[in-house]
């Protein structure tokens, strides 16, 4: 009888050496799905016409680095719809490739949809411009516009070489109308047209924009040109907290008194849902062919200022202010039902950002791999605990022999 236990525990230690020997990639964890790429991770998508051929002697600048941690939160680094649990789908009709809705008092992000995809400003740009303006130049600096300023590719507020204006005329009807003649301006005030764009750069960085580089004062398309629109969330953000751009992105219409023999200019804000959208307090459009339409606005209704960013848009099947409508509704619900946000703005340096410790990215449902990271620090291993059962089985097998053959030789 003991000769047929010791044959079956041998067969029992047989086996289980025979698990342990099986190639680990049998005996571990299937790894978890990874999350695909992001369309636009680096780049915005390629262009259509010459705008940013470099000049002759220089080269296109390298694309942004993408911070290891992305800005405003975990779920920031996603790929499409960003949405609370358990909300309702935003409503149909939006064309945005791109689009963030926040809360304009507490700096969450409510819902979005590729947050932080490269893509072009156009001329919503002009806001980092604007913010540029108000810090270093007075409002009732007068400034002379040269013929260079004056013959800029409209859209054009309509100024005239050698008439003067103040710079706070030129800040409306560059955020009004658009004018890429008043930033034209503006930025030869600033130091010319490079200086302009550096400061641009700097104040981006300075406030955590890392998707946002401007390669123009104005928004047309340059080499390098590149936001997102989680990027513009945040420099619209920052900007409704000047009060002097505040009053400007709110102002209807504006007159200039004439000048160097030209009559009045009236400036009309081009922002549709101004006097059309309950509580809209203003915002920004912008156009370019690579850009396509851009858009921002917001709105302030039972207490909660709601805006929204959308870049890459068709004005088809309905016209961009139309979706960007929808997509306040939808966001002012939110805010309404206390839906939890999926992110927040965030003003941090590009350097503390490039600086802090990557955490697991999320897979593409969004669950979160921490799980998958903590089991692949673990240094004993699946491996590790087999060999520990066989080492045991084996001890335990060993003692049971030993104590059969004992009693068979006392029996003998």
């Amino acid at each position: 009888m003991h000769s047929a236990i010791s044959r079956s525990l041998m067969v029992l230690v047989s086996g289980v050496l025979a698990l342990a020997v099986t190639p680990v990639a049998t005996a571990a964890p299937k790894p978890p799905a990874q999350a695909q790429p992001c369309a636009n991770k680096t780049t915005p998508p390629a262009p259509i016409d010459t705008s940013e051929k470099p000049r002759p002697g220089e080269v296109a600048p390298e694309p942004l680095p993408v911070p290891p941690v992305p800005v405003g939160g975990e779920r920031m680094a996603e790929c499409g719809l960003v949405l609370p649990k358990r909300a309702l789908n935003p409503p149909e009709g939006s064309t945005a490739a791109s689009w963030v809705l926040q809360d304009l008092e507490t700096g969450d992000i409510i819902a979005a949809k590729d947050p932080h995809a490269r893509q072009r400003p156009a001329s919503l740009i002009k806001v980092l411009l604007g913010l540029v303006v108000v810090t270093e130049l007075p409002p009732n600096k007068v400034i002379t516009p040269t013929k260079e300023d004056a013959d800029q590719e409209c859209t054009c507020m309509g100024i005239t070489a050698g008439g003067q204006y103040t710079v706070d005329q030129l800040l409306h009807g560059l955020l009004m109308h658009s004018g890429n003649d008043a930033a034209h301006a503006l930025a030869t005030v600033l130091g010319g047209v490079d200086a302009a764009v550096a400061k641009m750069n700097a104040l981006a960085t300075e406030i955590g924009a890392t998707d946002t580089r401007a390669a123009t004062p104005s928004g047309l398309d340059g080499p390098g040109m590149s936001t997102s629109a989680y990027d513009m969330s945040l420099i619209f953000h920052y900007a409704m907290r000047q009060p002097e751009f505040a009053k400007v992105v709110k102002t209807k219409s504006f007159e200039i008194p004439p000048t160097a023999g030209k009559p009045v200019i009236t400036i009309y804000n081009d922002n549709k849902l101004l006097g059309t959208y309950p509580g809209f307090i203003g915002g920004k459009t912008g156009f370019t062919d690579d850009a396509r339409h851009t858009y921002v606005g917001g709105a302030l209704q039972n207490g909660h200022r709601v805006a929204v960013v959308m870049l890459r848009a068709e004005q088809r099947p309905t016209r961009v202010t139309e979706q960007a409508a929808k997509l306040l509704d939808y966001g002012l619900a939110l805010r309404e039902a206390k839906a939890e946000s999926v992110g927040r703005i965030d003003y941090k340096p590009a350097e503390s950002v490039n600086a802090e410790v990557a955490k697991p990215a999320p897979n593409a449902d969004g669950t979160s791999n921490s799980g998958a990271a903590a089991a692949a620090e673990d240094p004993f291993g699946v491996t590790g605990w087999i060999i520990t059962l066989v080492v045991f089985l084996i001890i335990v097998a060993a003692f049971v022999i030993g104590h059969q053959r004992k009693k068979a030789l006392e029996r003998s």
